[in-house]
């Protein structure tokens, strides 16, 4: 292996060919780089030789000993399972090795010569055994040097066909061979961090001394994620500030807001003031609305894209779901009515999903539009608002004039997804008032799920954040309860006298249908439920009487509309779901929320389909079913049934499960360092007053960090 560097390939590594380099490709793997950032997740501490006479069952250990015997034979229930045994001896006893499925033991470890084991210590009957034990060869040539055996032990992330073992001996040569990258953190926020070098980082992390070293490498990774990421947030809104946008004047938006039918909560007003500062200053807002289910983040979104389109700017309002694109087009219709018949002018609107268009123009005139129009009609300018899945942003999609762009539960798209609407879909040959460049579209994201500070401060530091945090005038609070397998009778006893009163129950389920391969009781301890099982019996067992529905992600668009148009006009009185109802759906008349394998679902998720009921004047319940006797599962089911708001929900979530609970697959590249940071607020923190620090001072004394932190965005945001 000649001399690399952190860009080289992984092809162009000596020994790394066909099926490996495809294996590791599969574990997101392309480069040196790539590999010395593949972190262990965990280590075997295998720091001294222990006889074998000492040994005790429980313990890990390493021996050093003889192969004295080793056979293999195939076992009596699985005839294709090979077990491989060997005798060892260190001079001071003997002990059993029992490998699965590794014939090729024999080959390598041969009767008489010297290893080291390094494993579990178990008993079978009363004979202690090494189970499945990692070994290394004893060589004249090591002079002492193990890999596998001695010392810290790395175990890293695995695919099929890549071992850890495997990794270590890639990763020790390429450690050995690659030129590491030069200290690039400022020597101020080094030193007052107290943070390892750079390449002492990379050794320490895969291969080290201590434990303390081990979690020193891992903090100074940590952070220097943390680190660029805030630092790039600020590159971004500062090259935000250099781009023009619309100027859209804020008595139009005070003109909307004085005619609407209610007053806006103190925070709603707050929000529409900012919003209407970011339209007037002549570069792009890019704002993220926060606010718990219900709160009314739609009525600000719209006031937003009225004021807009009078202004003569086009509009794209996304959403991940078309029946969540659906409802806010419908709403946008109401809203237009309502405007209309007290002389206020609004403007005709179309929705644009992959099942087909429709234009609303005014009052009782709708028009149907094939997709093979929809291009014609963004380029055109008869239409300024527009409402869409993923459709608003097909290749032989661009708009006129587009001057704001509102992604509703923003962290359903991946960053990509977002700047491709909000910046490359827009033509605007329109120079504004103030400047005379291409104009870039104003961005408001929108979302239920509720952030973690230290998430806002980071992930989503890029974007200004308002909160609602006051619910409608009105509302109630939800009433939630645990509900045991003991209780679950009584509960259908409820359920079924909220129904007699005129109210309708959502009932969630983890999973479409049962997979006939699985035994979900014996793998996970509980039972799944199913929503095509749980239709079935509550439509022929538990509640013949009533009317009931079921809906998941299977299902045709056209199919899923009809079966939500219907339990929306109170025509099915019970809807059994997946978590396709997480996201948006307004069912004002729904008082009641089942949620099926409560445990199966994070914190964050349990918000959201809470927030599906209690959007009317009704007292409404969210009953979370479970069959889960683990301690840490009733502890985060209590959490929910205690919780008020969403943010201390979202705090506990990101806790217990991490971030990627908030990011999302496709919102994020972070890697398991900045994973590890984001759950440490004081490290947060800290990058933060780093950052701040190294503003103070003129950027040019640190030139290779705005190159570093802006390669670090783009491979963030790689989605």
């Amino acid at each position: 292996m000649g001399l690399i560097n952190i860009n080289t390939p992984l092809q162009e590594i000596s020994g790394i060919r066909g099926v490996y380099l495809d294996r590791l490709q599969k574990l997101g793997l392309q480069t040196a780089g790539d590999l010395l950032r593949h972190f262990p997740t965990r280590y075997e501490n295998f720091a001294e030789v222990v006889p074998i006479a000492e040994l005790s069952d429980g313990t890990q250990a390493t021996v050093s000993a003889r192969v004295e015997r080793l056979a293999m034979r195939r076992a009596w229930s699985k005839r294709t399972l090979t077990i491989v045994e060997a005798t060892l001896n260190d001079g001071t006893g003997k002990i059993k090795a029992v490998w699965f499925n590794q014939p090729y033991l024999k080959n390598i470890l041969p009767e008489g010569s010297f290893a080291n084991f390094s494993g579990k210590v178990g008993l079978q009957g009363e004979i202690l055994v090494l189970q499945n034990p990692i070994y290394e060869r004893i060589l004249e040539s090591q002079n002492g040097e193990f890999t596998h055996t001695a010392g810290l032990i790395p175990i890293y992330p695995e695919t099929k066909g890549i071992t850890s073992r495997y990794l270590r001996i890639l990763i020790k040569e390429v450690l050995e061979k690659c030129a590491l990258p030069e200290e690039w953190l400022p020597e101020i926020v080094s030193k007052k961090m107290n943070l390892p070098e750079v390449k002492k980082a990379y050794r320490d992390i895969h291969f080290p001394e201590t434990e303390e070293d081990a979690e020193e490498a891992r903090r100074r990774f940590s952070f220097e994620d943390l680190f660029l990421l805030q630092y790039a947030n600020y590159l971004s809104k500062e090259g935000a500030t250099k781009e023009n946008a619309p100027v859209i004047k804020s008595k139009t938006l005070e003109k909307y807001t004085a005619a609407l039918p209610f007053k806006l909560t103190d925070d709603q007003q707050k929000c529409v003031r900012v919003i209407s500062e970011d339209l007037l200053r002549g570069f792009p807002m890019n704002r993220l609305l926060q606010g718990d289910v219900g709160s009314g983040k739609t009525i600000v979104a719209m006031l937003a894209t009225l004021s807009v389109a009078e202004e003569g700017s086009q509009v794209a309002f996304m959403a991940p779901t078309e029946i969540l694109v659906r409802q806010h087009f419908e709403t946008y219709i109401k809203l237009s009515e309502y405007l209309e018949k007290n002389k206020i002018k609004t403007y005709p609107a179309a929705v644009l999903t992959s099942s087909g268009g429709e234009i609303f123009y005014e009052p009782q005139i709708r028009k149907n539009v094939p997709k093979s129009k929809f291009k014609d009609l963004t380029e055109s300018s008869e239409i300024k608002i527009y409402f869409g899945t993923q459709s608003l942003i097909q290749k032989n999609i661009s708009f006129k004039n587009l001057g704001l762009v509102i992604i509703d539960e923003q962290h359903r798209f991946g960053v990509r997804q977002r700047q491709t609407l909000a910046r490359e879909k827009a033509q605007n040959e329109t120079p504004s008032s103030l400047h005379k460049n291409k104009l870039t579209p104003h961005l408001l994201s929108m979302t239920a799920t509720p952030i973690p500070r230290t998430l806002a401060l980071t992930v989503f530091g890029d974007l200004d954040v308002s909160v609602i945090a006051e619910l409608p005038r009105g509302r109630k609070p939800i009433i939630t309860k645990i509900v045991s397998p003991e209780n679950r009778i009584k509960a259908y006893g409820f359920i079924k006298g909220e129904v007699m009163k005129g109210r309708q129950t959502f009932i969630i389920c983890p999973r479409i249908e049962r997979n006939p391969d699985i035994d979900y009781k014996e793998m996970l301890g509980i039972d799944a439920k199913t929503v095509k099982e749980e239709y079935e019996k509550l439509k022929s067992k538990i509640f013949p009487e009533f009317s009931i529905a079921m809906l998941h992600g299977k299902m045709k668009a056209e199919e899923k509309e009809e079966i939500m148009a219907e339990f929306k006009n109170n025509k099915t009185q019970i809807l059994v779901s997946t978590s396709v109802v997480e996201v948006g759906v307004d069912i004002p008349n729904a008082s009641v929320m089942v949620i099926e394998g409560a445990e199966r679902f994070g914190l964050a998720q349990l918000h959201q389909f809470r927030g599906r009921v209690g959007r009317g004047e009704h007292q409404s319940y969210c009953l979370l079913f479970t069959e889960s006797e683990d301690k840490l599962n009733n502890s985060r089911l209590k959490a929910v049934e205690r919780a008020k708001n969403g943010i201390d929900l979202a705090e506990e979530d990101l806790r217990l499960r991490g971030p990627g609970e908030f990011l999302g697959d496709k919102q994020s590249g972070a890697g398991d360092s900045l994973m590890r940071g984001l759950t440490n607020p004081r490290l947060v923190e800290e990058a933060q007053e780093a950052v701040k620090e190294i503003l103070m001072h003129k950027l040019v004394e640190y030139p290779a960090l705005k190159e570093k932190a802006l390669q670090y965005l783009v491979n963030l945001h790689r989605d």
